[in-house]
């Protein structure tokens, strides 16, 4: 017997792990990343074959791993999250950095990040898990803390892609949804309280947990975390 509620209490982070290929920048958001060995210092992390990142990657053969912090925006996490990098350059539209090889790396709500060279793969079926030899590191002086995984979900409201290392489909846990704050400052909007002036319904993202608080949801809105169209999104009552 497999109780995937089990899976629920293991311990993740919050990272984006960013390469280049090319003359392009790739990056995803995975919560896989991992310290495998500390002589020499390994790192590891599993990205979704199907991920355009993953195939950049395997051709680059270095990586880095930017660890967020816990005021890292709900838009942030969309852009690196919910979206393909055949879609756009996602580091062009946040701060970003790069380390000593060309790679880049998230340069805002990020706590520390990490440069590796791939020492070697393996085939995981639906993911690759890529083990990697630490060549940069940095912790970033007065960041907040890590996100955690269950921070993400619990507090900021997010849910887990599809194409995640820990995604359990209708098994993940429950979660309260935020959204993102009047001029994307992504601190999440409180549910209206009992007895406000407010709509008695909102409109639930079944991608990201993006909740819009109105009563009627425009044909041609589109989520402003993951992007998807008004039929992605589910009635919810208040």
């Amino acid at each position: 017997m497999i109780d995937k509620t089990a899976f629920h209490s293991l311990s993740y982070g919050m990272y984006v792990i960013g390469t280049s290929f090319e003359g392009r920048d790739f990056g995803c958001v995975a919560n896989t990343f991992a310290q495998v060995t500390s002589s020499p210092l390994q790192v590891s992390v599993a990205l979704n074959k199907e991920n355009a990142t993953t195939a950049a990657l395997r051709a680059a053969c270095c990586f880095t791993a930017s660890c967020l912090s816990e005021d890292a925006s709900m838009e942030l996490i969309g852009t690196f999250g919910f979206h393909s990098s055949t879609e756009f350059d996602k580091f062009a539209r946040h701060a970003c950095a790069r380390d000593a090889a060309g790679m880049p790396y998230v340069a805002e709500a990020c706590c520390a990040w990490f440069s590796a060279k791939v020492t070697a793969e393996l085939d995981l079926g639906t993911h690759v898990l890529f083990i990697g030899e630490v060549e940069e590191s940095r912790k970033v002086e007065g960041a907040a803390a890590p996100m955690t995984y269950s921070f993400y979900h619990q507090v900021k409201g997010g849910k887990t892609p599809p194409k995640a290392s820990s995604y359990l489909g209708d098994d993940q846990p429950a979660t309260t949804s935020a959204s993102a704050g009047e001029g994307g400052e992504g601190e999440g909007a409180a549910a209206p309280k009992v007895g406000d002036a407010a709509p008695k319904v909102g409109w639930r993202c079944t991608i990201c947990g993006h909740i819009e608080y109105v009563d009627e949801l425009p044909d041609d809105f589109e989520c402003p975390i993951c992007g998807v169209g008004k039929e992605m999104f589910e009635r919810v009552e208040l």
